[in-house]
């Protein structure tokens, strides 16, 4: 037996985040047995685990999904722990140790807060010099605990602290403000050593948001600030603390303008820093005392924020010299991060970049950006330096260069990488099949998810706006859970939202963090009233029910009741908000009939071709959701143990739905709104009646042949469209949507040379022109979804309700000869299924993995007969009646069936 991907609260060696209540997990792979017996968790002070501070026992109630121990941990310490673990044959296994650090605990907390005394639009460096108590080789440990607003980078001798970029991230500064904590054991020195803080204007302080023609600033604060402390841990146990106070100084950084739509400019000739790292006598003659200031008014808390990192570099693959005479570099790939090169050019030389998503009549092009200036400038002091942004990122695949000549034969001196910056998310998913072109879909759905998973779900990372929009959060969710670990992730956007409920009557707000109404309330706008059709930026359906489907879906996916139980609050003010709508407003009639709503948003089917809006009711689709995000309450209710919660929403969600087949289905079994969408919503959430399921699909099927077998959905169909079809015995009318190539389709994307998803459907025209600049971003994952049917129906790998975090799944791949073979991988927070299926001579050959303490439910695809299984305990499933089998359960182990045409 072998123990693995062991995790706390989902990540692996977490430094910094909060131990009060840590949840374990992990996994068994290699086991000769097939399910867990027993488990034991054992936690120690030392990684010989020889001071042991908790040892639950072997016991039968352990979960590998998720165990909390009956005792909290302290901050400051780092703790180590295991696993053993026994299968039900007496295999068993020890795990390697893995550890875990929360921060310095609030009590421990004795920083001040400090500010930079120079005019608020000066980016400044804090600094502080001390010595060491004891020689360095007598230091045991030192942890910085730090929070800098707006972003910050922190250096101790002048090498950076941490592999981190843009802390201390991005939430509602209104609540709380995150710290972080560093190793910095080996960054210490013998003889005097400075610790620096540059400071941005980030999110906080910076401009942001679309509102007043993007122009808005100071949205959270007007004042640079920090908080800092450095606690160093001698061998003999004696401490040093290094926290920030009056005796800091400050400077004017290099950074000379940062800004996160504008990008930055950094001044080498102004660096504070000398070849050792130090502070250069320069700097020092212009350094002034810092402003002790008053703590902000949100709560300083241990960080909840996963850490934003560089996970790839490319380099360019060609150097263009476009019609216009510029110099363009193409990375070949829309990524989201920046560009860092090597530099040695003349003192003064100014090297500009900017960055763009593509290419107009082969010259740079960035309209589409709107005012964003995605920009940056570097001034070269003279000496060979390592260049890049601090304080800033860009979503790209174009850069051009202007300030040095680059040709072919120089371009690898500057070694130009393109760096991905995102979210420290483990990839989880990986599907190929026989179609390059759908498994370029494929990975520009996996890219929009890199490029928009900063710290937070946004809609674009390019752009003015670069916000957390909750409808394209919502509908990719699953999708993001197949192709990553997304717990920890979401866990912190979800406390966010919380926060936003608790001031708005549980209305989920239009993006999370709720930065427009901050905007609009700095902007002097009265807060509006929370009545019928305006309660501000908050309230849509679809949008709002990322309140309800996305903490359902970590559970589906991670199996976490903590977790669960922690964004249950999420879901009950929501629904508690709809029900609130509809009983004030609407009569109490069970649907949803007022205010306003994103619905079906970008949908083709409007006859007005200016609109957003699709064709599809509005009030259909909010009513659609109230059912929806209802059921989803009680369901979770249920598995709380809150039964009058489960009973109160379940008739909730019962009367809704009696309500919508009263309002929208006629009595014939017709859907009212003859849209694409509408038939789409109704087959998914179960609005039609099974007797009117064939009709529906009927329906559904001649609509979708009326547009020459294209969709016209928004937002909100597309994200069900394939899986209704799949659902309504349409599989091969949705395999022919996925193969589509023209215009309007996922592939008309990638034949235009898209290596991401697209806002709109026609973001480029086959012509290769832009189809417009209001509102067109070429990384934009929402319509991305398509994956989630790929993962689950395409491949065969879908979760089961019946036992959540994947210890139950279905497998039911639905093949098409027009596809000819997929191999499909997850590797759940159970362990690692396959799915793989292949049409040779003498049928359909799926091979199936099932990993170590899960079952799996396959589903012989309608239409198809089995033929034969051979696998884990095959002699049992020989004596089966095979052929007249429709889904047989299979334990762990791998198996191969072959399937024939009935």
């Amino acid at each position: 037996m072998k123990l693995t991907n062991l995790k706390v609260n989902h990540l692996k060696n977490p430094l910094g985040f909060s131990v009060k209540n840590p949840s374990f997990s992990f996994q068994v792979e290699e086991s000769t047995g097939r399910h867990l017996k027993s488990a034991r968790i054992r936690v120690s002070r030392t990684e010989d685990m020889a001071d042991l501070v908790y040892d639950s026992g072997a016991r039968t109630d352990i979960s590998s999904l998720s165990f909390i121990p009956e005792q909290e941990f302290e901050g400051g310490i780092r703790y180590y722990w295991d696993v053993c673990a026994e299968a039900d044959n007496g295999d068993t296994g020890v795990s390697s140790v893995a550890w875990f650090e929360g921060g310095c605990g609030e009590e421990e907390w004795s920083a001040d807060w400090i500010a930079s005394p120079l005019d608020k639009e000066v980016q400044p460096v804090m600094y502080r010099e001390f010595t060491l108590d004891a020689p360095v080789s007598e230091v045991a440990r030192a942890r910085l605990y730090i929070s800098g607003l707006g972003v910050y980078e922190a250096g101790l001798n002048g090498e950076k602290a941490g592999e981190e970029c843009l802390a201390p991230f991005y939430n509602d500064y209104r609540f709380w403000i995150q710290y972080q904590t560093y190793d910095v054991t080996q960054l210490l020195c013998p003889g005097e050593n400075v610790l620096s803080i540059m400071l941005g204007d980030g999110w906080y302080k910076g401009r942001f948001s679309y509102l007043d023609e993007a122009r808005v600033t100071e949205i959270y604060g007007d004042k640079f600030l920090a908080a800092a402390q450095l606690l160093i841990t001698y061998k003999d146990g004696s401490q040093q603390k290094i926290t920030t106070d009056e005796d800091w100084k400050c400077l004017p950084s290099p950074v000379l303008f940062s800004n996160i739509y504008d990008g930055e400019v950094y001044d080498a000739n102004r660096d504070f820093r000398d070849g050792s790292g130090k502070i250069c006598a320069r700097a020092k003659e212009e350094a002034v005392p810092v402003s002790r200031t008053s703590a902000p008014k949100a709560k300083l808390t241990e960080r909840l924020s996963v850490p934003v990192t560089i996970h790839e570099r490319l380099r360019p693959v060609s150097l263009l010299m476009t019609p216009a005479g510029e110099q363009v570099l193409d990375f070949g790939q829309e990524i989201t991060g920046w560009v860092e090169f090597d530099c040695k050019a003349e003192k003064g030389t100014r090297i500009y970049l900017q960055y763009g998503e593509i290419l107009q009549d082969g010259n740079f092009y960035r309209d589409n950006l709107r005012t964003a200036k995605a920009e940056f400038t570097y001034i070269s002091d003279g000496s060979s330096a390592h260049v890049r942004p601090h304080f800033t990122f860009y979503g790209f695949r174009y850069v051009k260069v202007t300030g040095i000549t680059l040709t072919q034969e120089n371009l690898d001196s500057f070694v130009f990488e393109a760096c991905a910056v995102y979210s420290d998310l483990e990839r989880t998913g990986r599907i190929t099949t026989a179609n390059e072109k759908v498994n370029r879909l494929i990975e520009n759905t996996l890219w929009g998810q890199k490029g928009n998973f900063l710290d937070v779900p946004t809609d674009c990372p390019q752009r003015d706006e670069r916000l957390g929009w909750t409808g394209d959060a919502q509908v990719f969710c699953q999708t993001a859970s197949y192709h990553m670990d997304t717990a920890a992730f979401y866990r912190k956007y979800l406390k966010d939202m919380r926060y936003e409920q608790r001031i708005n009557q549980g209305a989920v707000p239009f993006v999370v963090p709720d930065v427009l109404s901050v905007a609009r309330e700095n902007m002097g706008q009265e807060a509006p009233d929370m009545t019928a059709n305006t309660w501000g930026e908050a309230g849509s359906c679809a949008w709002g029910d990322a309140a309800t489907i996305i903490p359902w879906t970590l559970y589906q996916f991670y199996g976490d009741k903590g977790l669960l139980a922690e964004t249950y609050e999420n879901m009950k003010q929501w629904t508690d908000f709809i029900i609130h709508m509809d009983e004030t407003y609407c009569g109490g009639g069970r649907l949803w009939q007022v205010g306003f709503h994103f619905a079906d948003w970008l949908a083709l089917d409007n006859p007005d071709k200016d609109s957003c809006f699709g064709r599809t009711d509005s009030y259909y689709v909010a009513s659609v959701y109230y059912l929806y995000s209802s059921l989803l309450t009680a369901k979770a209710a249920a598995v709380l143990g809150k039964k009058e919660d489960e009973a109160y929403y379940g008739r909730i969600a019962q009367e809704v739905r009696d309500a919508i087949r009263k309002e929208y289905i006629t009595p014939g079994g017709r859907v009212a709104i003859d849209t694409q969408t509408a038939l789409v919503l109704a087959i998914y959430f179960d609005i039609i009646p099974e007797e009117f399921m064939e009709k529906t699909a009927s329906r559904l099927k001649k609509m979708l042949q009326e547009n020459g077998m294209h969709l016209n959905t928004g937002f909100v169909g597309t994200a069900y469209l394939c899986q209704a079809l799949t659902k309504a015995g349409l599989v091969k009318e949705a395999y022919t949507l996925l193969f589509q190539e023209d215009y309007p389709s996922w592939l008309y994307e990638v034949n235009m040379g898209a290596t991401t998803v697209w806002e709109r459907w026609n973001s480029v025209l086959p012509d290769g022109k832009i189809s417009g600049t209001g509102m067109n971003s070429l990384n934009h994952y929402a319509y991305g979804a398509v994956s989630e049917w790929i993962y689950k129906s395409v491949c065969g790998i879908a979760p089961d309700e019946a036992a959540v975090g994947f210890k139950k799944a279905v497998l039911a791949p639905c093949p098409d000869r027009r596809l000819s073979w997929v191999k499909g991988e997850f590797s759940s927070a159970s362990g690692v299924y396959t799915s793989a299926w292949a049409y040779e001579e003498d049928g359909i050959r799926c091979e199936v993995r099932i990993p170590f303490d899960c079952t799996a439910r396959f589903v012989v695809p309608d239409g198809m007969v089995l033929k034969a299984v051979d696998g884990a305990g095959q002699e049992a499933l020989k004596a089966l009646p095979l052929e007249t089998v429709k889904s047989l359960t299979l334990e762990a182990g791998s198996y191969q069936l072959l399937l024939q045409e009935a």
